[in-house]
């Protein structure tokens, strides 16, 4: 059934959850995202920070429609912890071991490759030759971006992970461990299949003004809506296997074994029935999916403390919980407050050595994880935490 462009006058209600850290830019996004005819239910995350179209820490159930850009350019970008059998204390006394292995098993950036190509299953996945562009995805960004990582905030990092209580799910009992933790996600594969499902959406719809026009949707009883679920499900799939390449190249090379793991993704729409029993297209745009006994990783920053957390499945939130400590400086932002000097010491005072990063991901550039933490108590219940000690990121350029 087509859905009508006719767009509300006045938002649907939504749950905000750490109201006092969200600026109005994100509200107001939120707001004229629960004006659209195909919203039927929304909720605000405590990262929340503006975005395009959505804010990031947004979550939006549509019915019948699902909205490109309501995922995101970065699609299915994830979250990935490995927990070793081997004590954190190697990190220090085997530094220089540790940093090789980083540095020599991971590759960042836009144009970020491996030669020879990763190989996987998913390169087999019958699902790049459905469409044209999936098909020229798969040769141009799927077989030489395999297993690397993007920039920005993307970071592969060893750290200490205190395990506070038992859960069977990660079957670890309470303790410290050496762990491995990574964020990235579908890379230019992603990132294309966005753009140009986004540019369509955006065409099917001229009559949505400005201020809307980053949330057009694609109908789901249509061709291109069935292409797009299908394309952003593949570039899901993709986006793990970057993490499991990149965690197994890691692992193979420290010569370490692994005891448990845990991932999870963000920027991606699930299909799921709410409690009034409609059927629904839940987006969550940086946003971690927190069903009921679902495992997830918040991470702070470069500098701060992440987070294990189990689900505790609250309706209000869409089953949902923040997917980080979401930025309090735009980019421009932090270049122009926070100096080298001012990054280090707080980096130093931690004990965390960074092998790679710009200035825009500096921790003061990002809200206090540990507030965040604290709005969301009834999003979620923490398991474990996670210190970051060596963080590979990429350099900006504006740094050098």
């Amino acid at each position: 059934m087509k859905q009508s462009s006719e767009v509300r006058r006045e938002p649907l209600p939504y749950a905000v959850f750490g109201a006092e850290h969200i600026d109005a830019a994100s509200r107001a996004q939120m707001d004229n995202a629960m004006r659209l005819p195909v919203s039927v239910a929304g909720a605000l995350m405590p990262d929340a920070h503006v975005g395009y179209g959505l804010p990031i820490g947004g979550v939006l159930a549509t019915e019948g429609a699902v909205i490109p850009y309501a995922v995101g350019v970065d699609i299915a970008c994830r979250m990935r912890l490995s927990v070793f059998a081997d004590p954190p204390e190697l990190l220090s006394q085997q530094q220089g071991r540790f940093e090789k292995v980083l540095r020599e098993q991971t590759r960042f950036g836009a144009g970020a490759e491996w030669k020879p190509p990763r190989q996987d299953p998913i390169l087999d996945d019958p699902d790049w030759w459905a469409t044209p562009l999936l098909k020229q995805l798969r040769e141009t960004k799927g077989i030489p971006q395999l297993g690397t990582s993007g920039s920005g905030n993307h970071f592969v990092e060893f750290g200490e992970l205190d395990v506070l209580t038992y859960d069977a799910k990660l079957g670890l009992q309470p303790g410290r461990y050496l762990a491995l933790l990574s964020h990235s996600g579908s890379r230019g594969v992603g990132y294309q299949i966005a753009d140009y499902y986004s540019k369509l959406a955006r065409s099917l719809h001229p009559e949505l003004d400005k201020e809307l026009a980053h949330l057009a949707w694609l109908d789901m009883s249509s061709e291109p809506g069935q292409e797009y679920w299908l394309a952003m499900n593949l570039a899901g799939r993709f986006a793990s296997a970057n993490h499991r390449i990149i965690h197994q190249q890691i692992t193979k090379a420290a010569g370490l074994d692994v005891l448990a793991t845990v991932e999870n993704h963000h920027n991606f729409a699930w299909e799921e029935v709410l409690p009034d029993g409609r059927r629904v297209y839940v987006h969550r745009k940086g946003a971690t999916p927190a069903g009921k006994g679902e495992l997830g990783v918040i991470p702070g920053t470069m500098g701060d403390v992440g987070y294990v957390v189990r689900g505790k499945g609250n309706p209000a939130s869409l089953n949902s919980a923040s997917h980080g400590a979401g930025r309090q400086m735009s980019r421009n932002e932090a270049f122009k407050n926070i100096t080298k000097k001012m990054r280090d010491a707080y980096l130093r005072e931690r004990g965390v050595k960074l092998l790679g990063g710009g200035l825009d991901e500096s921790p003061q550039a990002y809200k206090r994880i540990d507030e965040i933490m604290a709005a969301q108590r009834d999003l979620v219940e923490i398991i474990a935490r996670f210190q970051p000690r060596l963080v590979m990121m990429t350099d900006d350029p504006r740094d050098i």
